[in-house]
């Protein structure tokens, strides 16, 4: 059986810390304010959150912001 490089296979689930990572966010405001919006994944004592629903989080979240 050939090994895989974790680097060549796209993640389809983030830990916390790398979803608030992702977000561009601090741990601390992910766990209080985007986490309980979000949809999680529960294996074990691990918590992941699936790709696809911080981008609908995302997008979701998004307003018009007007650049001065």
């Amino acid at each position: 059986m050939a090994s895989v490089n974790r680097t060549e296979v796209p993640r389809l689930a983030l830990g916390a810390e790398e979803a608030a990572a992702a977000l561009g966010v601090s741990r601390d405001l992910f766990d209080a304010h985007i986490a309980p919006e979000l949809r999680k994944v529960r294996v074990g004592r691990r918590v992941l959150f699936d790709v696809r629903e911080l981008e609908r989080w995302l997008e979701h979240s998004a307003t018009r912001v007007d650049v001065q």
